[in-house]
């Protein structure tokens, strides 16, 4: 293979690595679209979690629930940054948007995965997940980094 004088051995050169996400992609307003109805949904889930856990410690671990997942004060607070980092990335637009979701995709990944370890213990469910948050959580870190994959745009 090229690069390297090994048989079976190929080097990826730093000019292939511009080909590894799509540029332009036909479908781009579509997947803006979903990262921004998620970033809406996290939004909107932390705003209605912030008002229906006023007044609890900010870790509680118990039944408050908004949009059918359970919450708490700080789960509130970080799904309402969360939100508002999608949005904002959605309208300021393009290759901002294509990091910003790749990071946040992530983040709702690992933070799925994270929980799903902690969630049977009082004591380390501290931003009070369920199995169905941990879903949730994966369906939006997914639409996320495969919204980051194909929002990418080239310069004109």
């Amino acid at each position: 293979m090229a690069g390297t004088g090994r048989p079976g051995v190929l080097i990826a050169s730093r000019s292939m690595s511009h080909h590894f996400f799509q540029v332009n992609h036909p479908l781009r307003p579509l997947y803006r679209t979903l990262a921004l109805l998620a970033g809406l949904f996290v939004l909107i889930f932390g705003v209605v979690g912030f008002f229906a856990t006023q007044g609890t410690p900010l870790f509680e671990v118990g039944g408050q629930q908004a949009l059918g997942l359970r919450t708490n004060l700080a789960f509130s607070y970080a799904s309402i940054v969360a939100g508002v980092v999608i949005v904002l990335a959605t309208l300021l637009g393009r290759n901002f948007a294509h990091i910003i979701y790749l990071w946040v995709g992530s983040v709702f990944l690992l933070a799925g995965t994270a929980m799903m370890l902690l969630m049977g213990k009082d004591e380390t469910n501290f931003l009070n997940f369920t199995m169905a948050t941990c879903v949730v959580s994966y369906l939006i870190g997914s639409v996320l980094a495969t919204a980051g994959m194909y929002v990418k745009a080239k310069r004109a």
